[in-house]
């Protein structure tokens, strides 16, 4: 190579070099992907401001692959500037991200290798690398410290993914995932556990796992458990929609008389498994041997619990492959899951997710009330009812569920119903109340805050609870992206876990929780991105600081089984201590009902925090503070603002530069109230408290003036038209000549001939500037 390769791009290097190399030594084609389609992560979605952006994907120079299950080797590229190691750390990222043994770099003069199975790193010429059949040879010896790949991997690693037009091609994740389940099914291992955050595909994951597995002959009958028909009926009818064939739901009623067996994947309830009082209905389904592999989805639930009669079932086919999938595994004094599924083969967090652009990320809004810290009754006060209420200090954790304000419910319905207004009213919402009361209450609350929207959309508003079937039968409404409606879902327990919410944008929290567990599958109801459909982020609106728990350590710290967990001890049962009248006869304690006259319920503090993928906090801000702040460290008082302002040739400009910094003035005007502004008012406004003018006052401001006497008739005529037009839409529309072409100016004419009105191209912009001077007249 002559001087000349110093000069050359990373791209001409890859096209003159590395890839003629790779090429020659075996590789095709189709064993190769590059760049333009190894995309490995979408790139993290930010929020600054009200702006939303995302980052730099990810992408892989090179990738070869053993199958197309199975990538082998990443190669990075680098120009001859740059040593031949130079992007070796990178090639290694890319490669731990994606399980791959094999890590290469280049600049065009070498190559430079990291091998995963042995730790060793070495360099080569151009013309060293190795074949495919090479590789290939010390990936099936070098597998399992020296030991190599048996037959059973083989078989397994020779399946294909499930592909077609609905499937699509799984993610770096969701193929490791499946990559390391069927090779450890392939080794014997008989207990296994997945930890995927809500939104990262479980469903599509185990769907992959369990073809794969069928397909190499490794198990013939599945069964996959799950507690709630919506989790069942979601994985039939979506992900494992291919294997629809040899697909069965178990109906213990049906299924006792036809004893079907010819099936290949059962998908059960635990409820069809054990009926009432205990009955063992799988005794009289299926044999203890009938099934090679359970699936138990969402498995930090019942079936792991040391003292859950559905732990039943998982003992009754011990003899079967166990894979339980979790996005939140419980650690309890009462519970493990690792001690009854092992240590997560694979994990892959919420974190992880947010980075890498596949979650969304969120903001929190944390509303305090005048009473949320505590209320007390005054002397002698008595509910709706005519009862006492008792004398004692009463905070946010007796709300709903020791005593009813019902002010606070209207005023909560209020806040939440403000915050659609401001931004979309057809945000899908889920408001998770204390019980199916409080939900019924809430929906009431905020139908009658909405009356607007529930008179066009009658189902704006619908609770979703486990005892209401009008509700029930609207969830897949609520969860289709088609579907308008319902926009808000009132619930308790019902949709925090399992529901595949795409849409939901706004999660209110109005119940205590103390769960960690419980906390993460609320906040993973909103995790999932619908780009194409408006979908990048969400919020939570918090009225009970249960936020709080985003500082609890175990938010993201490592899993570990808790120090004080007791195998095969059920949790002590409390009894209850109902309460009796003289008699001794138990008394139903109903809870006390204020109304706003007992107690009066306002909003005293918001605060809006940004919260990075580890949960720690970020930053404090009101969108209208943010923008302020922005504002005053770019300009150092209201004149400099105003000089700025002035000698701008563009006012658009410093828009744009409002823009770089995460503030969407248009956007932010709209949720204020103050569309009709002018840029320069509002920026005013926010950040030096000035009383703005709407751009209609500016306008006939300068009218009353008098200012165009001096043009002739026709451009008189375009001077005013011009004003109409900023009046309307803003000062854009004066700095863009391209508005001659739109009505009414071209039915005076052609951009050109409407110039020459004015002398020329030279005296219009003269004469435009002239009318922005006038336009800004009194702020100078």
């Amino acid at each position: 190579m002559d001087d000349s390769v110093y000069s050359l791009s990373e791209e001409d290097i890859k096209l003159r070099y590395i890839t003629p190399s790779i090429l020659g030594k075996g590789w095709s084609v189709d064993d190769i992907t590059m760049e333009t389609k190894v995309k490995l992560t979408d790139g993290k979605i930010n929020l600054r401001g009200n702006l939303v952006a995302r980052g730099k994907a990810k992408y892989a120079d090179y990738m070869l692959y053993f199958n197309r299950a199975t990538p082998i080797a990443i190669v990075e590229a680098k120009d001859a500037n740059h040593s031949v190691s130079y992007g070796m750390q990178q090639a290694k990222e890319y490669a731990s991200m994606m399980d791959i043994p094999f890590a290469f770099s280049s600049n065009g003069f070498g190559f430079h290798e990291y091998d995963f199975l042995t730790g060793r790193e070495r360099s080569f010429s151009m013309d060293e690398f190795p074949t495919k059949e090479e590789l290939y040879a010390r990936f099936l010896s070098e597998s399992h410290d020296g030991n190599g790949l048996s037959d059973a991997e083989l078989k397994v690693i020779n399946q294909p993914f499930c592909t077609g037009l609905d499937i699509y091609p799984p993610r770096y994740y969701q193929r490791n995932a499946v990559n390391r389940t069927v090779g450890a099914v392939a080794q014997g291992t008989k207990r296994m556990l997945l930890v995927m955050a809500t939104g990262t595909g479980k469903t599509y994951t185990a769907f992959q796992i369990v073809y794969r597995l069928i397909n190499a002959g490794l198990v013939k009958k599945v069964l996959y458990l799950a507690d709630r028909n919506i989790l069942v009926d979601q994985s039939i009818e979506q992900d494992f929609k291919p294997l629809t064939n040899v697909t069965h739901k178990v109906n213990y009623a049906q299924d006792k008389k036809s004893k079907p067996t010819a099936h290949v994947v059962y998908f059960s309830l635990y409820q069809q498994l054990i009926g009432e009082d205990g009955k063992q209905n799988y005794k009289e389904l299926f044999k203890p041997e009938f099934f090679d592999l359970v699936i138990v989805d969402e498995c930090h639930r019942g079936s792991a619990k040391d003292d859950s009669n559905w732990r039943e079932i998982l003992e009754y086919f011990s003899g079967a492959i166990q894979i339980g999938m979790t996005a939140t595994p419980k650690e309890t004094r009462y519970q493990s899951n690792i001690t009854y599924f092992g240590e997560p083969l694979y994990s892959y967090s919420l974190k992880e997710g947010i980075d890498d652009g596949f979650l969304a990320p969120y903001k929190v809004i944390n509303i305090t009330t005048n009473i949320g810290d505590e209320w007390r009754p005054t002397k002698g006060q008595l509910d709706i009812n005519g009862h006492p209420i008792e004398d004692r200090i009463y905070n946010n954790q007796d709300y709903d569920y020791n005593i009813v304000i019902e002010d606070r419910t209207r005023e909560v319905a209020h806040e939440i119903s403000c915050y659609l207004k401001a931004t979309d009213p057809m945000a899908k919402t889920i408001v998770f109340c204390a019980d199916e009361d409080h939900a019924e209450r809430m929906r009431i609350a905020l139908v009658n805050e909405n009356a607007d929207m529930c008179k066009i959309y009658p189902d704006y508003v619908v609770r979703i609870t486990g005892s209401d079937a009008y509700g029930q039968s609207k969830l897949d409404y609520f969860i289709s992206v088609a579907s308008k409606t319902p926009v808000i879902a009132t619930t308790s327990k019902l949709l925090s876990t399992g529901v595949d919410c795409k849409m939901v944008k706004l999660i209110a929290l109005d119940q205590r929780i103390n769960s960690m567990t419980e906390f993460k599958q609320i906040v993973g109801r909103g995790t999932r991105i619908r780009e194409k459909d408006g979908k990048t982020h969400f919020t939570i609106m918090d009225f009970r600081n249960i936020t709080r728990l985003f500082a609890d350590p175990d938010w993201d710290g490592p899993l570990e089984v808790d120090k004080g967990y007791l195998p095969d001890r059920a949790k002590p049962y409390v009894l209850p201590t109902d309460k009796t009248d003289d008699s001794g006869t138990k008394v139903q304690e109903e809870r006390p009902i204020v109304d706003r006259d007992g107690c009066e319920v306002r909003v005293i503090n918001k605060v809006v925090s940004v919260y990075d993928s580890n949960g720690k906090l970020l930053r404090t801000e009101s969108i209208t503070d943010y923008t302020k702040k922005n504002i005053n460290d770019t300009y150092a008082n209201l004149n400099d603002f105003i000089n700025h302002w002035n000698e701008a040739e563009r006012k658009a400009e410093i828009t744009d530069l409002m823009r770089e910094s995460g503030i969407d003035l248009q956007a932010l005007k709209e949720s204020q109230g103050m569309a009709d502004v002018d840029d320069f008012d509002f920026i005013c406004h926010i950040a030096y408290g000035k009383k703005p003018l709407s751009r209609r006052e500016r306008a006939e401001n300068v009218k009353k003036r008098d200012v165009f006497s001096k043009y002739g008739p026709e451009a008189k005529k375009v001077l005013e038209a011009l004003l109409d037009k900023y009046a309307t839409d803003g000062i854009s529309q004066l700095e863009n000549r391209k508005v001659l072409s739109l009505d009414p100016f071209r039915q005076m004419g052609s951009p050109a001939s409407i110039a020459k009105m004015f002398g020329g191209n030279q005296q219009y912009f003269s004469a435009v500037k002239e009318l922005e001077t006038m336009i800004y007249n009194d702020i100078a």
